[in-house]
């Protein structure tokens, strides 16, 4: 065991060979003595074999488990290889033992995935009695998905030549959970989409099955930013993270079946552009200050910096150097108004950006002044 470097979170990382197969894990702890156990499972392509573990989850509050899914070199959907299921055993064997640990039942447990991850999530949720679950964009036809998409991990699941008797046996596994409405009580939480090309074959056929769940919760996302199996966990991080905050705080939101998605990147936006124009804080009617002094790239001594101008219909000059405020200067009833820093100024070349303010607290445009301060200079008088 040793200490991982986390983006923003501590880890553990460890391994635990209690089991038939070595299971790789990373670990940290709960917030603020939160009493849930969030287990990530990963995505094909993730980081490491990590899912989910790009510091997204900082924020949580529950204990989080990430499983690594590698296994003799090769990913399993943390079931399988050649058809030696007893990486499952080993998976769910760290699983028990880190909830038995923390003194937490299968009622306190979130599975968690994506693709891949979400196909586990619902799995080891469904056959063991998990009480949440989060799976977007699933494959539950897993034999004929890794066998057609991803043949190097069907190899490595179903055997080298990939027998259909195997395949069919892979295809079955999550169907014949949902079948036989094991684990009733299971809160479910699916994300898919119809931009997603997975969709028709690998989600929709099943629907009617998860629908005799009493929590089954789906967002159907119909974003024009979906372009593909890729982008609908990315399309649904925010609702997705809304659901896990609810869920390790023992709140089960029931969403039923829902939609959406409907931006319009290229909505026409002249009516709320001429009203926030009409409305702005910066009114272009409003004169940008007069700046007299200092006279525009002058040269002066770090003691003898000193502003002065004019600036009609304002209360107040508001003045700026790099995004930080330095001072107001009242404008006096004949519009003119002066600042005198108090303290000497860095040499160098300085940029300094002013406003007027009028007395409703409206802005006007910006106005530029460029000097420069050297310690040798000669003030004409």
């Amino acid at each position: 065991m040793s200490d991982a470097a986390a983006k923003g979170r501590p880890t553990v990382q460890g391994i635990d060979t209690s089991g038939p197969c070595p299971v790789e894990y990373r670990f940290a702890h709960a917030r603020n003595g939160n009493r849930h156990l969030t287990v990530v499972f990963a995505n094909i392509f993730a980081p490491d074999d990590y899912g989910w573990a790009t510091g997204v989850f900082n924020s949580l509050r529950s204990n989080i488990l990430w499983i690594r899914d590698l296994f003799d070199g090769q990913n399993t959907y943390y079931l399988c290889k050649g058809m030696d299921f007893s990486v499952e055993r080993s998976v769910i064997g760290l699983i028990s033992k880190v909830m038995t640990s923390l003194g937490l039942s299968p009622g306190d447990v979130t599975l968690w995935g994506s693709s891949k991850g979400g196909s586990a999530a619902l799995y080891f949720g469904l056959r063991y009695g998990f009480r949440n679950i989060v799976a977007s964009v699933p494959q539950l036809r897993i034999g004929t998905f890794v066998r057609d998409v991803y043949p190097q991990v069907g190899r490595h699941m179903l055997g080298e030549t990939m027998p259909d008797d195997n395949v069919g046996v892979l295809d079955a596994v999550l169907p014949d959970l949902l079948t036989s409405g094991v684990n009733p009580e299971a809160n479910i939480y699916m994300v898919s989409s119809p931009q997603d090309e997975q969709y028709s074959t690998q989600v929709e056929p099943f629907l009617g099955l998860l629908q005799r769940y009493r929590n089954f919760n789906f967002v159907f996302s119909e974003s024009p930013f979906i372009t593909g199996h890729g982008k609908v966990t990315q399309r649904n991080t925010p609702p997705l993270l809304g659901i896990a905050y609810l869920l390790v705080e023992g709140i089960a939101p029931r969403l039923g079946l829902t939609r959406h998605g409907y931006e319009e990147p290229d909505a026409d936006k002249s009516g709320i552009e001429a009203y926030l124009k009409s409305t702005s804080v910066v009114q272009e009617s409003f004169a940008a200050p007069v700046v007299t002094l200092p006279e525009a790239r002058a040269v002066l001594p770090p003691e003898a910096v000193r502003f002065a101008g004019y600036a009609p219909g304002a209360v107040r000059v508001s003045i700026w150097q790099n995004g930080k405020y330095l001072a107001s200067a009242p404008v006096g009833a004949d519009g003119g108004w002066v600042w005198d820093r108090g303290s000497q100024w860095n040499t160098g070349e300085h940029m300094v950006r002013l406003f007027a303010v009028d007395p409703n607290g409206y802005q006007s445009e910006r106005t530029d002044v460029r000097f420069t301060v050297a310690r040798y200079v000669t003030v004409r008088t």
